[in-house]
């Protein structure tokens, strides 16, 4: 079944444009997986990803993910209140272009509402800028959470492209 998505472009250029959140709470942590883990990878990509059709990487054998998430150019951060995960996300660094991707940001359900998905942007765009990069981009659709696209907008972001394309569910 086909379906017309809107998919919308956002960036931000300065750390200063940044609205930050604070943490929703004093148990949280944020921890770079180091070394990568294709396997915690993994998990968030199709934990989180289900409910949005995230399918691009479905198909990937174990060695593809080892490939992907070992580059040097990516990063993936973990949310953790106390021991809990609870959500993730996960960068990609252009440093030709001095340009940062948030390929991936989520969190798991039973965290929604309780402000982690901001303080999550947050933390991903400062830690973009404190890595001397010029600009933070991210894409984001009508397939997603229904707060994305304000999230983005609320912390600071601009868009700076939107199209429509047809998403075969």
């Amino acid at each position: 079944m086909n379906r017309l998505v809107e998919r919308n472009y956002l960036e931000i250029n300065s750390l200063n444009e940044l609205i930050e959140t604070i943490p929703p709470s004093n148990d949280i942590k944020l921890e770079l997986l180091n070394p990568p883990d294709f396997n915690l990878s993994k998990f968030f990509y199709k934990q989180i990803g289900k409910k949005y059709h995230w399918v691009d990487r479905l198909d990937w054998s174990d060695n593809a993910w080892i490939q992907y998430t070992e580059n040097k150019n990516v990063k993936t951060y973990i949310l953790k209140k106390t021991e809990e995960i609870v959500g993730y996300f996960e960068q990609i660094y252009h440093n030709k272009k001095q340009e940062t991707e948030i390929a991936y940001l989520g969190i798991l359900e039973e965290y929604f509402g309780k402000n982690y998905g901001s303080y999550l942007l947050s933390e991903a765009i400062k830690i973009s800028f404190q890595n001397n990069c010029k600009r933070v981009w991210v894409h984001t659709c009508s397939l997603d959470h229904k707060n994305a696209l304000k999230n983005y907008q609320k912390r600071g972001m601009k868009i700076f492209k939107s199209e429509k394309i047809n998403f075969n569910l």
